[in-house]
């Protein structure tokens, strides 16, 4: 795992994480010159505000959201002439957004596995994304995050649709020494599904991680294979793969998956290439449910759990 202070390194690209958004927002807040919290000055900060969320490719129902919470919360405050306008904004804000990045419900991987464990089952989890988000990739993540911390894991090579997925998998597999169930191009990736519960069961593996072909939104007969390996194999998790630059194409893609099969998390790829930052604020609120981990490197060991947190620190200036 690497060291969060690196997500703010410079790439080759001179590149900050959520850069973009982070100067926007300092730009705005060091003009504050407000004497109150009325509804007038409210509402003046609430639009610059929804104009730099949009910006920086929040979505419009979470930029709504965000701007209706925060309206809320400083026409609650109460103002003297010794408070500090920038200091309370800046507070507010945080808070806002803290509740907007912390669902009902948080999921922690290595528990699932242990409950499963003293089940004497094995964790399915299933992973779901369009083509080119990392979806593969994060699986070999994965499994390298679980042997670190002491399991075992399979993997089923489930996208039979694509040219060359399975041999991609295989190769993460041997870098890996993991085992794949795979079949041929076109064969039933329900079937190989099963047959990796089935491998997991006998052999007294602890995680069977399933890839998937990528879906276009768009493709009903695609989607409707996604809901049938979700019906054999009865996934214990399920997981939506997305790539942070990706915009506002994001949010429809994971509203659709949530809508058809019905996701438990996101894992969110190239996050440190993203200077805006708005994906991150975005896939948690439309889709009502955690971001587990976030891909920020082409390595195994480049996968780092989500902390809102950190997220907030590189959005919002300190001071």
């Amino acid at each position: 795992m690497i060291e969060w202070s690196n997500l703010s390194c410079k790439r080759n690209s001179e590149i900050l994480l959520f850069d973009q958004l982070r100067k926007s927002v300092s730009k705005a807040f060091k003009k504050i010159t407000i004497t109150d919290f009325s509804a007038k000055s409210i509402a003046k900060i609430n639009k610059e505000l929804k104009d730099i969320l949009i910006k920086n490719e929040v979505a419009v129902k979470t930029t709504d959201e965000i701007c209706k919470r925060f309206a809320k919360k400083l026409s609650e405050i109460e103002y003297t002439r010794f408070s500090n306008a920038r200091s309370i904004v800046l507070t507010s804000l945080r808070e806002v957004l803290l509740e907007i990045l912390t669902p009902s419900q948080s999921i922690d991987l290595i528990e699932h596995v242990k409950i499963a464990k003293e089940r004497k089952n094995p964790l399915v989890v299933a992973f779901f994304g369009v083509n080119g988000v990392g979806k593969t990739l994060s699986i070999a993540k994965i499994g390298k995050y679980l042997m670190d911390n002491g399991y075992s894991s399979v993997f089923a090579a489930g996208d039979t649709f694509r040219a060359g997925s399975i041999q991609q998998l295989q190769k993460h597999g041997d870098n890996l020494n993991i085992r794949v169930i795979a079949q041929n191009y076109g064969s039933d990736a329900a079937a190989v599904a099963y047959d990796a519960i089935n491998h997991a069961t006998s052999k007294g593996i602890d995680v069977v991680l399933i890839d998937t072909a990528g879906r276009m939104e768009t493709n009903s007969n695609l989607m409707a294979e996604l809901q049938k390996i979700c019906k054999v194999s009865e996934p214990d998790l399920k997981f939506f793969v997305g790539d942070a630059l990706t915009g506002n194409a994001l949010i429809s893609q994971v509203k659709l998956f949530n809508q058809k099969i019905g996701i438990d998390a996101s894992i969110l790829n190239k996050i440190d290439a993203d200077v805006k930052g708005g994906a991150a604020v975005s896939v948690i609120h439309i889709s009502e449910k955690p971001i587990i981990f976030l891909g920020v490197g082409q390595n195994y060991e480049d996968l780092e759990s989500f902390s809102a947190e950190i997220i907030l620190d590189n959005i919002l200036p300190t001071k």
